[in-house]
C-alpha cells in the first residue's frame, strides 16, 4: 500500500522506537516524567521560548492557545482555509466562545495590510473586540506554502500596534524551516504562542509542543487540563517526539524534492488542468474532465495506493518519511500508465 493521504500516517523508524522502549518516564501531572521534561526544555531552546508544555495533539494545542489569548464574545483573525477554522471541530467557538474572521489571501497566506483593514475599531461595541491573528505555516488546504519572514514580522507590527496577540499553527512549521533555513529563534521571539506537531513529518506516534512565555505556560497547563490533556507516563511518547527533532529533521527536504518531482510530472499529464506551486511535501492538483475523479481514484485504488480529496475537484499529495524511492517510482509509473489509457 502506498498511502499518501497525510504524513500522519507515518510509523515510528527503528531508531525512534529503541528511544521509546529505553525512555526513562514518571507521572508529568506531577511533572516527574523526565523524558517529557527533556523534550520541552530542548524545544524551549531551540525556539528561544522560556517555556514549553507537551500536548497530545495540535488541535488541543492550538485550543489552548486560543483560550489562553481570547475572552468569550471577542473575535480572531484568520485564513479562510485556516485549519483551526476548519479542522478541529469547532473548538474555537465551542471551547473559548470566540468567533472568526475569515480573510482570503493566495495559497492560504495572509498579508499585514489585510490585517490591519480586518481589525474592528475597538471602541465599535456592536462589532466583536479583535484580540488575535493566527496564522498557519505551512498552509495545509494551501498546499504546504510558507510564509516569507519578513510578511510575519509585517504582521506582528499590526499586531503590537494594535494590542493584538500572536499565535502560529506549526503544525508544519518543521518543513518550513527546513525549506527556507529560517532559526527556530526567529519565530520564538516574534509569536506570542507556536505550537509545533511532532506526529507529522518528524514521524512521531503523537505529541504537540505549545511554545510561548512562562506566565503564557502556566496558565496553559490549566487549560490543557481544563481540555482533558493531563498526561501520566507519556514520556514513552515525548521520547518518540524528541528523537525526531534530533534525528530525522533534516530528511525532510527528501520529502520535499519527491513532492516537487510529482508536480512536475501531474504537470505534463493529459488528465490534469493544473498543479499548485510546490514549497515543501504537498501536491495540490486538478483534474480537467478527461477523467472523473472517481475514475481516476478508482485508478489508484486498483494500484493500492491513497491520496487524498479536499473537495471542489482539490486532489492532495502528501509525501513523507515511510514514503520510499521504490513506493515513489511505482506511483509516477502508475500516473504515467494512466496517462497513456486516458490518451486511446
Amino acid at each position: 500500500m502506498i498511502d499518501l493521504r497525510s504524513d500522519t500516517v507515518t510509523q515510528p523508524t527503528p531508531g525512534m522506537r529503541e528511544a521509546m522502549f529505553s525512555a526513562k518516564v514518571g507521572d508529568d501531572v506531577y511533572h516527574e516524567d523526565p523524558s517529557v521534561n527533556a523534550l520541552q526544555d530542548y524545544v524551549a531552546k531551540l525556539f528561544g521560548a522560556e517555556q514549553a508544555l507537551y500536548f497530545p495533539t495540535g488541535s488541543m494545542a492550538n485550543q489552548a492557545a486560543i483560550k489562553l489569548h481570547t475572552q468569550p464574545g471577542e473575535q480572531l483573525i484568520c485564513h479562510e482555509w485556516a485549519h483551526v477554522y476548519n479542522y478541529e471541530g469547532g473548538g474555537v467557538s465551542f471551547n473559548s466562545g470566540v468567533s472568526c474572521k475569515l480573510l482570503p489571501g493566495d495559497r492560504g497566506l495572509l498579508k499585514a495590510d489585510q490585517i490591519a483593514q480586518a481589525i474592528n475599531p475597538p471602541d465599535f461595541y456592536h462589532s466583536p473586540l479583535t484580540r488575535l491573528v493566527c496564522v498557519e505555516n505551512t498552509t495545509n488546504k494551501g498546499g504546504g506554502a510558507c510564509y516569507d519572514f519578513a510578511e510575519l514580522e509585517a504582521i506582528g507590527v499590526e499586531c503590537r500596534t494594535h494590542g493584538l496577540r500572536y499565535h502560529m499553527d506549526g503544525a508544519r512549521l518543521w518543513n518550513a524551516l527546513v525549506k527556507t533555513g529560517q532559526d527556530p529563534k526567529q519565530y520564538g521571539a516574534l509569536f506570542d504562542t507556536v505550537s509545533l506537531c511532532l506526529s507529522k513529518g518528524l514521524g512521531a506516534p503523537m505529541g504537540t509542543v505549545l511554545i510561548g512565555t512562562h506566565d503564557s505556560m502556566q496558565q496553559a497547563m490549566r487549560v490543557r487540563k481544563v481540555l482533558g490533556g493531563g498526561m501520566r507516563q507519556v514520556g514513552y511518547m515525548a521520547a518518540a517526539g524528541l528523537y525526531g527533532i534530533q534525528h530525522q529533521l533534516n530528511r525532510l527536504e527528501e520529502d520535499h524534492q519527491r513532492a516537487q518531482e510529482i508536480a512536475d510530472l501531474l504537470g505534463k499529464l493529459s488528465y490534469i488542468s493544473g498543479v499548485e506551486p510546490v514549497a515543501t511535501n504537498i501536491v495540490i492538483f486538478y483534474l480537467n474532465g478527461r477523467l472523473s475523479e472517481a475514475e481516476f481514484m478508482a485508478w489508484l485504488a486498483d494500484h493500492q495506493i491513497s491520496i487524498s480529496s479536499m473537495g471542489q475537484g482539490k486532489l492532495r499529495v502528501v509525501t513523507h518519511h515511510d514514503y520510499a524511492d521504490e513506493q515513489h517510482e511505482q506511483f509516477m509509473t502508475c500516473l504515467k500508465d494512466l496517462d497513456r489509457k486516458a490518451q486511446r
